[in-house]
């Protein structure tokens, strides 16, 4: 039977050809990075055992931000140490206390905000206006959430007693750094445990100067701890033996690995992994909001995002017109200078990450799906990568299956309810979904037939400290935020 022919009218697109062009509108406030940094061990920076460093190169311009100490074992050893000493004091502080410095903690990320999310962007490439707008102000909402959490464990589970895991090793990715840090420790320390950090290797800047303002708050030495350095720095922080707990955001082949390390350890676990979302959209769709949605959903911190909704499934009846909408949308982002205001998609993190999205892209091109993207000017220097769509994808083809990480939209059909939920859960992975449609009752039904941890329904990528966040089968277990996340940093007795 052919499918049915939409009634709305066709896509329409205001032309105003080359009347007029953005002013640059760089971001002019100082982000006050350092030359060097070293290891932050109780409480203080340090030099590194191994007398090595390493450079960060801003993705925006291939420049040399700074030089980061490269942690061996012994440093890492050093720094669970400082953490194990610090717990016997930090984990019988009440409550109350505890909250005092994590919102002292938030209060000092609030005021030094600007500064913070002008870092942000030098180093991991994204927008200044994702920073300053999203990933600073939530950051320090986390804090603030879980400085309230801090004195009323007695009521996450009524009838029993939350007590700290110990020290826990954390792990992040180079995506959001800060914000990650800020998942990460904010339930550590609520519940009163004491953390040993390993930010990203490219990424560790705003980590290193976060330590900062632990010292500004007066957080006790050894609380928290920070060991910067790749691959064997993060292997060293996994398989020390004071870890309680090892909470891992990263990918999925990594995740696996650390799982099996720690099997028979007896060290807790959580990770949070890869996904390939489907992001949902049916014919009563508000096709404008939905597209906005779609837009919002992959060129988010272009498309650096474990959960960004890089599968996009519509019904065939309105396939045409959102392809459609979504061209001319594409038109109007601007790629560019990720520390000028105007601009919507910033730098790919690295010149290792731009690599594989171009060959993932190729792929994509080689196994037949109709490739599109608009014409833009992209800077001389540094790692770009133009907002691309996809159509007329196949369930067997490599980006389709494969998490990009990139800016790259996959566009798949589906005629009923049932095959795009097949075609949804037809992943290895289950992080997030999204679905886009004028009926509750549809909403409420795909929310509990999609194997995702975290289900929006017309809206995507909207995150709350208050909500927890995970997910399921290769995307991990687990979850940060909310009370469920304080479950997963504390023992119950």
């Amino acid at each position: 039977m052919p499918a049915k022919k939409s009634t709305r009218p066709a896509a329409r697109e205001l032309l105003f050809g080359d009347l007029w062009e953005y002013d640059p509108a760089p971001e002019t406030a100082k982000a006050f990075i350092d030359e060097r940094y070293g290891l932050f061990i109780n409480g203080k920076f340090v030099a590194p055992k191994t007398k090595k460093y390493f450079d960060s190169i801003s993705p925006r311009n291939e420049e040399k931000l700074s030089e980061i100490a490269l942690a061996g074992a012994a440093d890492v050893d050093a720094a669970y140490q400082a953490a194990a000493t610090a717990f016997k004091s930090w984990s019988k502080l009440p409550g109350t206390e505890r909250a005092k410095y994590l919102f002292r903690i938030a209060r000092l990320l609030q005021d030094r905000a600007r500064e913070f999310a002008v870092a942000e962007t030098l180093d991991g490439g994204k927008p200044i206006k994702e920073s300053r707008d999203f990933d600073v102000p939530m950051a320090a909402a986390h804090f603030f959430y879980h400085a309230g959490w801090a004195d009323k464990l007695g009521y996450v589970t009524p009838g029993r007693t939350l007590e700290p895991l110990g020290v826990i090793g954390q792990v992040i990715p180079w995506n959001f750094p800060l914000l990650m840090l800020a998942w990460k420790i904010a339930p550590a320390l609520a519940t009163g445990n004491t953390v040993v950090l390993k930010p990203a290797e490219t990424t560790s800047i705003t980590a290193l100067k976060f330590a900062s303002i632990l010292q500004d708050a007066g957080l006790p030495p050894g609380v928290v701890n920070f060991v910067t350095g790749a691959g064997e720095t993060g292997a060293a922080v996994v398989n020390h033996p004071l870890a309680a707990k090892i909470a891992f955001t990263g990918s999925t082949n990594v995740g696996k690995a650390i799982q099996r390390a720690l099997a028979g350890t007896g060290k807790r676990l959580t990770l949070e992994l890869g996904g390939k979302a489907a992001n949902i959209v049916f014919d009563d769709a508000p096709l404008d909001q939905a597209v906005e949605g779609i837009i919002n959903g992959i060129f988010f911190n272009q498309g650096h995002v474990c959960c960004a909704g890089s599968r996009l499934l519509v019904q065939e009846s309105v396939a045409d017109m959102v392809l459609a909408k979504l061209k001319i949308r594409l038109k109007t982002l601007r790629t560019g200078d990720p520390l000028d205001k105007n601009t919507d998609v910033g730098a790919i993190n690295s010149k290792a990450q731009l690599g594989r999205i171009h060959d993932l892209v190729a792929s994509g091109v080689a196994e037949g799906a109709e490739i599109y993207q608009s014409a833009c000017t992209l800077p001389k220097k540094g790692f770009y990568f133009p907002p691309t769509l996809f159509s007329n994808v196949s369930q067997s083809q490599r980006i389709a299956r494969e998490e990009i990480f990139g800016p790259v939209l996959s566009i798949l059909t589906f005629r009923t309810p049932e095959e795009a939920v097949e075609k949804a859960n037809n992943t290895h992975y289950g992080l997030s979904a999204g679905v886009w449609t004028d009926k509750g009752s549809r909403i409420l039904k795909m929310s509990t037939e999609l194997k995702a941890g975290v289900v929006w329904a017309n809206t995507f990528n909207k995150f709350d400290p208050t909500s927890p966040f995970g997910g399921y089968k290769e995307s991990g277990f687990g979850r940060e935020g909310g009370k469920q996340g304080l479950l997963d940093y504390a023992q119950l007795r």
